[in-house]
């Protein structure tokens, strides 16, 4: 592992992006996504998903500058075409639309389809959370099949992720931000293992014939033409929140669901169902800053299984790594030497591009 300052990395990652052809605008978005989902100790949504994009950019199956369509206005209820835009942008987009309509309204229960990969949905949740609002997101994912369904020996969806946010005071902790693939471990963080020629964690994946296995060259390197898979999350609970999260996330807004015809060649494509609302409009904002303070303390009181200092809150670990991270982001040399091809790739169509990553980088982490 190599070293950046996350300030370098982000201008790096802007001005790749601005060569590709994205606004300036665009461009920070997905700069200010990307590494913050590295900040946060996600380096499988972070900026390692740079070589993808500007793969599906090449292929013309990732539109940049693109504006989203809100094609069903309801009320409470907004259904919105991103048109394939870049995810850190569209889903921008359309989180302002839903808070905006939950401010007025109370609640705004919004469908998003069309988006490529909109990265880590913590983000989106944290978006909400800023103003107030409390938010619940079902997403799928259209891609090469990761995941195999439980009591299956081969991949039928991706990692489908479910995703909540909750405000809470700074002065108690910060928000409570559950964010988890219902696949055993992300994929991405399989390409992070694979990149960095390490081992995945018992039980998060099967080889090509079925078998339990913990190297990630399963899910790459193909054995006569097979492929293995990651299992789900919890067994049976993981495998039917993953058919939810298609099914609300993609099907009921219109978005495609993950089956052989819809695969892309080179892109991801995200839908997901978000429903935001304000907690202040249930009238109980008292009783439930004091109930969720009682509770948090209660759970924090446990006595500790061994080998543990702590019981944490959802969101806790992200906001540790922000601060443990806040110098010098760990990438490691698989991931660079793709993002240097990235560069190399963008200069070459567009004539201009960041230069390589490599000579920002500092020395072994």
């Amino acid at each position: 592992m190599r070293t950046i300052h996350p300030d370098t990395l982000h201008r790096w990652v802007m001005d790749l992006f601005a060569a590709a052809g994205s606004s300036p605008n665009e461009a920070r978005l997905t700069a200010d996504h990307l590494v913050l989902s590295n900040l946060s100790g996600h380096d499988s949504h972070g900026v390692g998903m740079v070589p993808r994009y500007v793969k599906a950019i090449a292929a013309g199956e990732l539109t940049l500058n693109t504006d989203v369509e809100v094609v069903t206005d309801a009320g409470g209820i907004l259904v919105i075409d991103a048109h394939r835009g870049i995810g850190q942008s569209v889903t921008h987009q359309a989180m302002k639309l839903a808070i905006a309509r939950a401010h007025e309204s109370g609640v705004c229960v919004m469908g998003l389809r069309n988006s490529h990969h909109l990265g880590r949905v913590g983000h989106w949740a944290e978006q909400a959370v800023a103003e107030g609002l409390i938010a619940v997101h079902f997403t799928n994912a259209v891609s090469q099949h990761w995941v195999a369904p439980y009591g299956g020996a081969e991949a039928r969806f991706v990692t489908n992720p479910f995703t909540v946010g909750i405000p809470r005071a700074d002065a108690d902790g910060g928000p409570i931000v559950l964010d988890f693939a219902t696949s055993a471990i992300a994929q991405g963080k399989v390409r992070v293992a694979y990149n960095a020629k390490k081992h995945t964690p018992e039980g998060a994946l099967i080889d090509h014939e079925g078998f339990p296995t913990t190297n990630p060259g399963v899910l790459f390197e193909p054995v006569n033409g097979r492929t293995g898979a990651l299992t789900t999350m919890a067994a049976h609970k993981g495998y039917a929140l993953a058919m939810v999260c298609e099914l609300l996330g993609a099907a009921l807004t219109g978005g495609a669901v993950t089956i052989p015809r819809n695969q892309p060649k080179a892109g991801v494509w995200n839908n997901m169902l978000t429903i935001v609302f304000d907690p202040a409009r249930f009238g109980t904002a008292s009783a439930f800053d004091v109930s969720m303070r009682d509770f948090v303390a209660w759970v924090k009181s446990a006595r500790l299984a061994e080998g543990f200092d702590e019981i944490l809150m959802p969101g806790d670990p992200e906001r540790r790594s922000r601060a443990a991270r806040a110098s010098a982001v760990p990438i490691d040399e698989g991931t660079i030497t793709e993002m240097d091809q990235a560069a190399a790739n963008v200069a070459a169509t567009r004539g201009k591009g960041p230069g390589p990553l490599s000579v920002l980088m500092a020395g072994t982490a």
